[in-house]
C-alpha cells in the first residue's frame, strides 16, 4: 500500500482517505496537500485499485476523480455502498462533467468538488463529510472490534453496520451458525454504543427450562415458587442502563415470548410472585441459528416479537464464507493457548496451516479453538505440524454432538432415506414416517429438504 508521508500532529483528527486518480500528478498534488492538515492518505490510480486497498484497511473518507478509464468514479462509489455502507464518498470533477456529478449526489454521494480544486473549498467539504458520520476511526478506536479477528471484507462490512447500528439504541438479530461469534459481535456493538460503561449480560434461551428461564430473566419474589427461598433480581434488572443480549431467541417458549414482548413495549418489568412491576432500561441484542422467518410462518415464533426485535438483522458468515480468517485466527489462538499451557509453543507449520484453511469447519470458529487447543495440549514441538492438525481434525468430527444437532442429524438423515426410498413421493414418504402430508413438508422445510430432487427425472439430470 502506498502512503503518502506521515500524520502531522497539527490534524484536528488523524481521519484516513483513500485518494483515486488516474492522473499520477494530481494524484501526488492533492495527497500532498492533505498530508499538510495532517490527514492519513492511501493513493490508488485506479477504481479496481482503490477496491483492493479497501480489503486491507477501511478509510474514514474516500475522495474520487468522476472520469477514470475502465471504472469511473460513480462506479466505485456503487461498490463502495455495497461492500461499506455509509462509507462517504466525495467526487472531484471537470466543469463539462458537473451534471453527472450532480446526479450522483441524488444517490448518496456525499458531494463532489470541481477541478482545479480549490483549497478551502477541499478541506471544507471533507469537515463535514467526516463531521456527518461517526468519529474517525483513529487507531484507539477500534477497541470495541478488538475481540473479531478478520481480515475478511464480508467481515469487515459487517463490522462497519454494527458500527453504524451501535450509535442508536434499535434492537438488533443476529444470525449465523453455531459457534460464528455472534456474542462477540453483540459485545462489539455494546461496547461501541454510549451504553458501554454499563452492563453487558447474556443467556443463552435454549439452554434452561422454562420456569427457570423466566426467573432468570424477571426475577422472583421469594416464596414466588418452590425454593424460591430470598428475592431474586432477574437479567433485565441486572443489565439495567446497559445491554442484555438474548442467545438463541428461538427457542424461547412461546408463553414467555408474550412476556418478553410485554416488557419491551411496556420498559417495565414484572418478576415472578411480586405485584409490582420494575423500570427497565436496556438495548436488546438478540440472537439465533434458527431460520425465525420460517418459524414465524409455522406458528412457531410470535410475529409482533420478530418484528420488535428484528430492527436491525446481521448476518455472520460461517468460516467457511470467510477461510482468508483461519490463518489470522489460528495464529491468534494458539498463541494464546501456548501463552496458557506451553510457552515454547510458537505456531504452526506452512503446511498445517494449509490444512487448517482449506478444512470445511462445520463447527465453526468454536471448532477452530478446540482444534487448536488440541493442538497446543499434544504437541512436543514449537511448530505444530500437519500430522498433529489431522489428528485434531478427526478427533473433532468424531466428537459426541449435543442433544439437539444429533436430533436434527438423523431427522435429516431419516428424511433423505424415505425421500429416496420412494423416489421423492411425498404422500408414500409421508406414510412411512407416520406423519401427515402438512407435517411431513414442515419437516422437509425445515431441512431445506425438495422431494422433486429425489424424483428418477432429476437424478438423471445431475448426472449429465
Amino acid at each position: 500500500m502506498k502512503q503518502i508521508g506521515r500524520l502531522s500532529h497539527a490534524a484536528d483528527h488523524g481521519a484516513h482517505i483513500l485518494l483515486v486518480d488516474d492522473d499520477v500528478s494530481l494524484l501526488k498534488l492533492l495527497g500532498m496537500r492533505l498530508e499538510s492538515r495532517g490527514y492519513r492518505v492511501t493513493t490508488a490510480e485506479s477504481g479496481r485499485e482503490a477496491l483492493k486497498r479497501l480489503e486491507v484497511a477501511r478509510p474514514d473518507l474516500v475522495l474520487t476523480d468522476l472520469r477514470m478509464d475502465e471504472m469511473d468514479g460513480l462506479a466505485l462509489f456503487q461498490e463502495i455502498q455495497r461492500r461499506l455502507p455509509g462509507l462517504p464518498v466525495i467526487l472531484l470533477t471537470a466543469h463539462g462533467s458537473i451534471p453527472d456529478a450532480v446526479s450522483a449526489t441524488r444517490q448518496g454521494v456525499f458531494g463532489f468538488l470541481t477541478k482545479p480544486v480549490d483549497r478551502d473549498e477541499l478541506f471544507s467539504t471533507i469537515d463535514d463529510a467526516l463531521a456527518q458520520t461517526s468519529t474517525p476511526a483513529t487507531e484507539g478506536d477500534d477497541r470495541w472490534r478488538e475481540a473479531i479477528i478478520t481480515r475478511s471484507p464480508e467481515m469487515e462490512r459487517i463490522l462497519e453496520q454494527a458500527r453504524m447500528v451501535a450509535a442508536s439504541d434499535v434492537s438488533v438479530l443476529v444470525t449465523g451458525a453455531s459457534g460464528s461469534g455472534k456474542e462477540l459481535l453483540a459485545g462489539a456493538i455494546h461496547k461501541a454504543s454510549s451504553r458501554a460503561d454499563k452492563p453487558f449480560v447474556a443467556i443463552n434461551c435454549g439452554a434452561l427450562p422454562e420456569q427457570l428461564l423466566e426467573s432468570e430473566l424477571f426475577g422472583h419474589a421469594r416464596g414466588a415458587f418452590t425454593g424460591a427461598v430470598s428475592e431474586h433480581r432477574g437479567l433485565f434488572q441486572a443489565a439495567d442502563g446497559g445491554t442484555l443480549f438474548l442467545d438463541e431467541i428461538g427457542d424461547m417458549p412461546m408463553t414467555l415470548q408474550v412476556k418478553l414482548l410485554r416488557a419491551l413495549q411496556e420498559r417495565q418489568i414484572r418478576p415472578l410472585g411480586s405485584t409490582t412491576s420494575v423500570p427497565i432500561d436496556v438495548r436488546i441484542i438478540s440472537a439465533t441459528h434458527r431460520d425465525l422467518d420460517h418459524a414465524m410462518h409455522e406458528g412457531e415464533f410470535r410475529e409482533d416479537l420478530y418484528y420488535r426485535l428484528n430492527v436491525v438483522n446481521l448476518r455472520l458468515p460461517p468460516l467457511r464464507e470467510r477461510a482468508e480468517d483461519v490463518p489470522l485466527l489460528a495464529k491468534h489462538l494458539v498463541a494464546q493457548a501456548a501463552a496458557r499451557h506451553k510457552p515454547f509453543v510458537k505456531g504452526f507449520s506452512p503446511e498445517a496451516l494449509n490444512l487448517l484453511a482449506t478444512s470445511a469447519w462445520p463447527g465453526n470458529v468454536r471448532q477452530l479453538v478446540n482444534v487448536v487447543e488440541q493442538c497446543v495440549a499434544l504437541t512436543t514441538s514449537p511448530m505444530i505440524p500437519e500430522g498433529l492438525v489431522a489428528q485434531a481434525l478427526v478427533a473433532e468430527e468424531n466428537a459426541m454432538p449435543t442433544f439437539n444437532d444429533a436430533r436434527a442429524g438423523f431427522e435429516r438423515s431419516y428424511l433423505v432415506k424415505v425421500l429416496k426410498i420412494t423416489e421423492g413421493n411425498v404422500t408414500q414418504a409421508a406414510r412411512i414416517a407416520g406423519r401427515n402430508r402438512t407435517d411431513f413438508y414442515k419437516l422437509l422445510a425445515r431441512h431445506e429438504l425438495e422431494p422433486g430432487a429425489f424424483k428418477p427425472a432429476a437424478r438423471q439430470a445431475e448426472q449429465h
